[in-house]
Parts: structure tokens; C-alpha cells; sequence
């Protein structure tokens, strides 16, 4: 048995024996939001935006945040950041060499060297195919380059990294302004501010000729009632 349009395929005898009933009107998929239009996506060029996907490996020791934009079906650019992992960095660039120049299916099923980043990849395919992207109403979407955006100066990733315990309290290490120098407390001890060092454009001063001490002097900030603390201590020293 051979249907229009078909290749050959084997049915069952049951289903051999059954007579057609026509199906009727073909409506085909609903359609999605894709760069400020409406698209009824039947094949994977048909699939265009720029969204994030988050994935974690097995024993979920890291996680990786995971950006691509994607013209026709195409990956034009990835941004990868991790975290938690010090292998899953140079997972990270593998995966960036991999990524741009594949179609998005080809993505899905390549292995990205890393759990967090085949999860990530999973997550925002589903998103993606769903119409759920980050330029899903914005007309013609983003130009390749915009997945820099998300990083903070001298392109660094925004990291927040916290410790503490019961027996201490807390410890402020790094924020989105920067790696933090000290920590401001009032005279119950508890946190009023901070002071950081802005490490992408400290970095980018000296590249461009400042010397050290001098950039590292430039870009030191604080954050609260800095100013107006009791009590001024180390993060990582006390």
C-alpha cells in the first residue's frame, strides 16, 4: 500500500485491510511569534530568534546559561557562561566553536561536550520551537552581536557569589559592579554596604596603557552606607 505523496512503508495487515477516509481540511501548525511576525513553522529554517537556555549536569556541580540567535534555522552566535565547574569552562569552548553554523536540529543532536550545556541547548530548543524566544515580538529581531549585551564591562559575565554560615553570618564575594573588596558594618555588625573593584574595566585600562595600581585605583566603587560604617573587613580574609 502506497499513499500520495509517500515513500514505501510497511503496514500491518490490519491497517492493510482498512479503506481510506479522507482527512479533510489541512490546517497545518499554529502559528508562532518569531521576530515581530506570525510564523507557521514546518521545517527548521522556518525557526528564527534570539533566546537563553539554563541546563545542569548530573551530580548538578554546574550549570551553564547558554544564548544563541538564530536566522532561518541557523545559529549565527553563542554566548556561553558557566558556572560551578572548572572543567565545564573548556567544555564551553568547544561548544563555542560547534555551535555557530549549525542548523538548530543539528545542535540538539551534537554532543556539546558537557551535561549543564546539552541541557541548556535542550531547554532553549524547546523554548525556541515554541515561539517562547526573547525577539518573538521585536520586528526583524536582533543583530548578531546583540548576545554581547548580556555581559557587563570589558565583557565579563555578571556573577554573584555569596558564602556564609550560621556560626559567621554572611560574606558578599563577588556582585554584578564587581569583585568586592571589603564589607561595610553597622555597630549590630549586620551588612550596610560594600566596596568593589570593577574587574572588565580595570582589565581594559591596562590594555590600553594605564598602569595597574593606577587602573586598579580608577575603578574602585561602593555600594550603601559605606561611608558610614562602624566596622570595615575583608571578605576573604576575616
Amino acid at each position: 500500500m502506497k499513499t500520495e505523496g509517500s515513500t514505501d512503508m510497511n503496514y500491518s495487515a490490519d491497517v492493510e485491510k482498512m479503506c481510506v477516509v479522507a482527512k479533510g481540511p489541512k490546517h497545518g501548525p499554529s502559528p508562532i511569534p518569531e521576530e515581530g511576525k506570525w510564523v507557521k513553522a514546518y521545517d527548521i529554517k522556518d525557526i528564527s530568534g534570539l533566546t537563553h537556555g539554563v541546563g545542569w549536569c548530573a551530580p548538578q556541580q554546574g550549570a551553564c546559561k547558554l544564548t544563541l540567535n538564530i536566522k532561518e534555522g541557523i545559529v549565527q552566535e553563542a554566548l556561553i557562561e558557566t558556572i560551578g565547574c572548572s572543567g565545564m569552562t573548556h567544555s564551553a569552548a568547544m561548544a563555542a566553536e560547534i555551535l555557530p553554523g549549525k542548523t538548530l536540529l543539528e545542535c540538539l543532536n551534537t554532543d556539546l561536550v558537557c551535561d549543564a550545556i546539552n541541557v541548556a541547548m535542550r531547554e532553549l530548543f524547546k523554548q525556541i520551537v515554541y515561539g517562547r524566544s526573547q525577539t518573538a515580538f521585536s520586528e526583524n529581531g536582533l543583530p548578531i552581536g546583540a548576545g554581547l549585551e548580556d555581559l557587563g564591562k570589558g565583557l565579563r559575565s555578571q556573577v554573584g557569589t555569596m558564602y556564609s554560615t550560621n556560626a559567621k553570618g554572611v560574606r558578599y564575594l563577588d556582585m554584578t559592579e564587581g569583585y568586592v573588596l571589603k564589607l561595610a558594618l553597622d555597630k549590630n555588625n549586620e551588612v550596610v554596604g560594600y566596596q568593589f573593584v570593577k574587574l572588565g574595566k580595570m582589565m581594559e585600562d591596562i590594555r590600553h596603557g594605564m598602569e595597574p595600581n593606577e587602573a586598579y585605583k580608577k575603578n574602585i566603587g561602593q555600594y550603601g552606607q559605606f561611608d558610614n560604617a562602624v566596622k570595615y573587613i575583608d571578605p576573604r580574609e576575616e
